[in-house]
């Protein structure tokens, strides 16, 4: 296995492919809790924008994508409608007594790592490969995650992420977490 960022739109489209059998729409509701799933779905277009604005990163093994974790600027913030509610709120937020607007974070726009590879150490590794890459330029890696995916949650905890704040919108009930790298 290899971490590395993307350089392929054939990369960025096998993001998508295995962010479709991993969405929540076609994870059975007795499988989540065990293997937990993903929320957003993006399209291409979203992807290589993303991706020309800040490299995003894959553990790729024999060619083939499995697993990701996206890098989600600031910019993007009003481009996928279901994460504008999470933007809103972290406007309101503060940070040991500093407001997040002023902090220089990104989101964590998803990450997934393919069912045979899960619990191999692949999620902890994307997120050391973050945090080598973009820790020398962002304070903080921000992101949310369903109370209801519980697997997700510990796997952020056992990361280094803290709970920040939960709370609800029109689709869920979200913990929403920092990661220091200050």
């Amino acid at each position: 296995m290899e971490l590395k960022l993307v350089d392929s739109k054939e990369e960025l489209q096998q993001i998508l492919d295995l962010q479709e059998v991993n969405h929540v729409d076609h994870v059975p509701s007795n499988i989540r809790d065990k293997e937990g799933f993903v929320t957003v779905k993006h399209n291409i277009d979203l992807l290589v924008k993303m991706n020309n604005a800040v490299p995003q990163v894959i553990a790729v093994d024999d060619g083939k994508v499995i697993a990701y974790a996206l890098v989600m600027l600031k910019d993007f913030k009003n481009l996928i409608p279901v994460l504008v509610p999470m933007y809103s709120t972290f406007d309101d937020l503060t940070y040991e007594n500093t407001k997040l607007t002023v902090l220089n974070y990104y989101v964590m726009g998803q990450v997934c790592v393919d069912k045979p590879y899960r619990g191999s150490g692949v999620f902890h590794a994307l997120y050391q490969k973050h945090k080598s890459v973009f820790s020398q330029k962002y304070d903080l890696c921000l992101t949310e995650v369903s109370t209801s995916n519980p697997r997700s949650m510990r796997a952020h905890l056992n990361v280094g992420f803290k709970i920040l704040k939960t709370y609800k919108d029109a689709t869920d009930e979200w913990n929403i977490l920092s990661w220091d790298w200050s």
